[in-house]
């Protein structure tokens, strides 16, 4: 899909079409990160971790600490 930037008072705006929005399960306010290379843009939603996620997490964190921890200590020179 082709864009036109669009004049914004003194910048430059991208305007993401409703059925682009709708997949991304965005909105007009919706947090975004706008990341570059140098040479493209990456546009992407900011989404933080639900409760379930983070304790899937956490689980896993300490199971790897649980399993790994010696290896890891002496990984570390500790």
């Amino acid at each position: 899909m082709r864009k036109k930037l669009t004049r914004q008072g003194n910048s430059a705006a991208l305007v993401i079409d409703k059925p682009l929005l709708e997949v991304l399960g965005l909105e007009a306010g919706s947090p975004v990160e706008v990341l570059t290379d140098g040479t493209s843009l990456l546009v992407r939603p900011v989404r933080s971790l639900s409760a379930s996620r983070r304790a899937a997490f956490a689980r896993a964190l300490a199971e790897t600490n649980r399993t790994w921890s010696d290896m890891l200590r002496r990984l570390a020179g500790r």
